[in-house]
């Protein structure tokens, strides 16, 4: 569990400096940026789901957030914000999830 700590704790300056580029208009650096914080949230997902903790609902809902994120920054940057709706998608998707782990733990 401690090795999992360290890619979410190594995930979050990622998922921030990803945003900073998006908040400072740095296009190419912030479309770079969309790769390893995604690599690194779908490690946790996958990781926690092969130990079945149930925690990895929680890591698919973040993969789901920076999917949506990640296509809306895409869609502002490239000047396509007539289709950065269907970000909404991952991000129902994301809810669902995060409410599936919140049922199950209910439950458990």
């Amino acid at each position: 569990m401690r090795k999992i700590r360290n890619y979410e704790n190594l995930h979050i300056p990622l998922w921030l400096l990803k945003d900073t580029c998006w908040m400072l208009q740095w296009r190419w650096l912030g479309v770079f940026m969309i790769i390893p914080t995604f690599l690194v949230a779908l490690y946790l997902t996958l990781k926690l789901y092969q130990e079945k903790n149930l925690e990895w609902l929680v890591n698919l809902s973040i993969l789901f957030w920076i999917s949506a994120n990640s296509y809306w920054m895409c869609c502002e940057f490239f000047k396509r914000e007539d289709i950065k709706d269907f970000a909404g998608i991952p991000f129902v998707l994301g809810m669902i999830s995060i409410a599936l782990f919140y049922i199950k733990k209910l439950k458990t």
